[in-house]
Order: structure tokens, then sequence, then C-alpha cells
């Protein structure tokens, strides 16, 4: 077992590694939501185009980069310390893609960010790090599964902002899958768990084309942030209830992070209602709260 100096070297190294690949992530998911809006609606046959559109792969490999150090922070920390770290993409994304940054929606991203912001560093000073059981990967796949069942049948029968928010909030619960199932694959190797490896293959796969299909119906910083948020929520849950990171946590730690938790999630459904009302061309310039 590491010591403490050395563990907690490590997490350093993890966070910087995370909040970089979150910097990349804004950076590409812009690229990416440009590329797809070149192309249009999205069908079956228009996946294909994506590969020609140079903004998409330029997108792809800049958000390549993301995962690459996304994978490395897991490696080196829990999962309910790392995953949360995505969401600082938000106002990156928020600032690239939003002309005219209203109050409102300013309040907004520093909720939503600010939410998870709290709910990482609450979790830090608890979380332990725990090998992944195959029954436990296993369970955490059934789960997840069908939560973004859920998120794909919202979606379908929407149109427009809510479309796209649906849509995202599925790919994050399968991205928030994704990371507990990267960090068990790369700690157990050079043996390679199946059954983690092939359902962090099917889940990153479904996530990355409910991501395209978000971009398609709505703008991308409403993406990132229905993504961004669910996917540490959905990690962490996985993390603290399925694998017991937090073996410590009493009940205040459990209400802070909860708390926190729908801070971040009052924020996406805010920066939801400001693009709906900027789409149909009322006043956007409200606070969060406002009626």
């Amino acid at each position: 077992m590491a010591s403490g100096g050395t563990y907690s070297g490590q997490v350093g190294i993890a966070i910087l590694c995370a909040l970089t690949g979150a910097v990349l992530s804004a950076v590409g998911a812009a690229l990416q939501h440009a590329g797809v809006r070149d192309v249009g609606d999205l069908t079956v046959r228009r996946f294909t185009r994506l590969v020609r559109s140079r903004r998409w792969l330029l997108g792809f490999a800049v958000l390549f980069v993301a995962a690459v150090l996304q994978i490395l922070a897991l490696a080196l920390a829990p999962v309910t310390v790392v995953a949360p770290l995505a969401v600082m993409s938000l106002p990156i994304i928020a600032a690239i893609g939003v002309r005219h940054v209203t109050r409102g929606f300013a309040v907004a991203v520093m909720a939503a960010t600010g939410g998870v912001g709290t709910f990482v560093a609450i979790a830090a000073r608890s979380a332990v790090t725990t090998d992944v059981a195959p029954a436990s990967a296993l369970r955490a796949g059934q789960v997840v599964a069908a939560v973004v069942c859920v998120f794909v049948v919202l979606g379908a029968f929407r149109s427009g902002t809510a479309r796209a928010l649906a849509l995202a909030a599925g790919a994050g619960a399968a991205y928030g899958l994704v990371a507990v199932l990267v960090r068990d694959v790369t700690t157990s190797l050079p043996r390679i768990p199946w059954v983690s490896f092939t359902g962090l293959a099917v889940a990153f796969l479904v996530g990355a084309a409910l991501i395209q299909l978000g971009y398609a119906s709505g703008p991308a910083d409403l993406v990132v942030a229905g993504q961004t948020v669910v996917n540490p929520i959905v990690a962490a849950w996985i993390g603290m209830v399925l694998l017991d990171e937090t073996p410590d946590a009493g009940r205040g730690t459990v209400i802070a992070l909860v708390t926190s938790a729908v801070v971040s999630l009052t924020g996406i459904t805010a920066i939801a209602r400001f693009h709906r009302r900027r789409l149909a061309g009322e006043p956007t310039d409200h606070a969060p709260t406002s009626q």
C-alpha cells in the first residue's frame, strides 16, 4: 500500500490530469458540435459524413488526448475524486458557445460547476481506492443501462433543447459507468477483467453516439452541461454505493454530497431554460430561480 505522502502525490497528479482533460474536452466538444452542425440532422447514413468533417475530426483528436488524461487520472485516484472534475469543462464551453452571457446564465453555470466542485472537495476527504469486483461491475452496468434507456425514451418523445438535454444526460450516465470500468481495467493490467472491458466498450460507444445526437438537437454548452454533471453523479454513486469508496463518510458528509449534486442539477436545468427562452425569442436575463 502506498504511503500517505505518495498517495497524496498521486491524487494531486490525478487532479491535474483530470482538470487538463476537462479543458481539452471543452475545446473538443466545441469543434465536434460545429462539425455535427455542418452535417445537419443526423441519421444512420449521415453519421458516416462526420468522418469527412475536418472540424469534427480535429475535435475527435482533442477529445482523444482528453480521454488519455482521464484514464491516467483514474489509474491514480479514486473514481469519486476524479470523475466530478469533468464538469470544469462547462464554464469553458459556455464561454466559447454563448455570445451574450446574461446574469442568469452566468449564475446557472456557476451553480452547475460550483456544485460539482464542492462535491469533489468533500468526496476527496473520505474517498479510498477499492477494487471493482466482477459482480459489482455487472450490477453497475445493469443500473446504468436502465438509466440510459429512460433518458433515450425521454429524448425520443421530445425535441430541441429538451431532447438535447435528455440525450446528454443519457451519455453522462454511460460515461459515468465508463469512468468506473476504466479504473478497473487500468488497475488490473496485465490481467484483463473481461466483464469490465466489454462493458467499457459498449458504454463508451453508446455515450459517444448519444453525444453526437445531442449536438444535432441543441447547443454545445447544454450538451456538455448535461453530460458532465450526470457523469460524475453516476460515477460517484457507483463508487460510494457499489464500490464502498467512502466507508467513513458520515451522515453530514452524505447530506453535503447530495446537496451539492442537487445544486449542479438545478444549474443545468437553468441552462436548458436559458436556451429554450433564447431560441423562442423570449427575455433571458433572469436568475435561475425566477419564474
